[in-house]
């Protein structure tokens, strides 16, 4: 399917008690969604979660500004598939307070009302819900992660739980499913902590950051939030990748960063300040 994504913006606000009105002014910052938010186009919300004992997600504050933000949509789906961990509908229990007749858990693994996709040479049978016309969000907790957050999220569109045959070809895997959905919708990084380690999985290893990234081209959101732990963005596989198939922008200095500067988070963001100093100043755009 092919996959076209809009101006290479992205918002970085302060994440406050009001967590509505902090996700309310990134929409307004990178422009409308009023093409999403409509009557016609279900919601699919894709959770990232690998272990639900732990504290490695969006918050439910967070996810439920997301909902909030889609008041047209006729239904809202939390999404998530099986893992080696366990089901995902028992994953999908930390956003249970949200859960509605319009707002629904949804395991991938459990449907079968599919799609066959190719990912990479693979066949894989993908849930129905995942393609378009429905809108699809991907939101992830923000992390220092070299494999990628927001598009590594869609590693969980694979419905069986033996998904670690895919991380040698990781990069291939993830965008070949971000291509058979017909790309992100809407990519949501809660920075309300950053994590600075992902394996193994510890809540100890965490800084309170308090910010929130939101854009229509997941891959600057990606690249933008690689950038804040401290990552070099663009020599992350996954980025290049995206990149070489024109799927996004994963150069920082060629993405509109609104609301707060890059620059401006520095002291917030201790491995940032570090990888600044060797590699000069981030230019933000006005």
């Amino acid at each position: 399917m092919k996959v076209t994504f809009v101006a290479s913006k992205v918002a970085i606000v302060e994440l406050n008690e009001d967590i509505q009105n902090s996700f309310r002014q990134a929409l307004k910052l990178i422009g409308k969604i009023d093409d999403l938010n409509t009557i016609k186009r279900p919601v699919v919300i894709k959770l990232g979660v690998y272990d639900h004992k732990k504290e490695h997600h969006t918050t439910v504050g967070v996810v439920n500004a997301i909902i909030s933000s889609f008041t047209r949509a006729p239904q809202i789906f939390l999404a998530e598939s099986d893992n080696y961990m366990g089901k995902g509908s028992e994953r999908l229990q930390i956003w249970k307070s949200l859960f509605t007749e319009r707002v629904v858990p949804f395991n991938l693994s459990d449907d079968i009302n599919t799609k066959e996709v190719k990912i990479a040479d693979e066949k894989i049978s993908f849930s129905h819900i995942l393609f378009k016309p429905n809108v699809f969000v991907s939101t992830h907790a923000l992390r220092r992660y070299e494999k990628g957050t927001i598009l590594k999220n869609l590693l969980g569109l694979i419905p069986d739980r033996k998904k670690v045959r895919f991380h040698k070809k990781l990069s291939t895997v993830l965008l070949d499913a971000y291509e058979a959905i017909g790309g992100i919708d809407l990519a949501v990084l809660d920075g309300t902590y950053t994590y600075l380690s992902v394996e193994p999985y510890n809540a100890r290893d965490r800084i309170n950051t308090n910010i929130l990234l939101v854009g229509r081209d997941a891959i600057a959101v990606e690249a933008v939030g690689a950038t804040l732990a401290g990552l070099d963005s663009e020599k992350m596989p996954v980025i290049k990748e995206a990149r070489d198939r024109g799927l996004g922008e994963g150069d920082v200095n060629k993405i509109e960063v609104l609301g707060n500067s890059i620059e401006s988070l520095q002291e917030r963001f201790p491995l940032l300040l570090q990888a600044s100093k060797k590699k000069g100043k981030f230019k933000q755009k006005q």
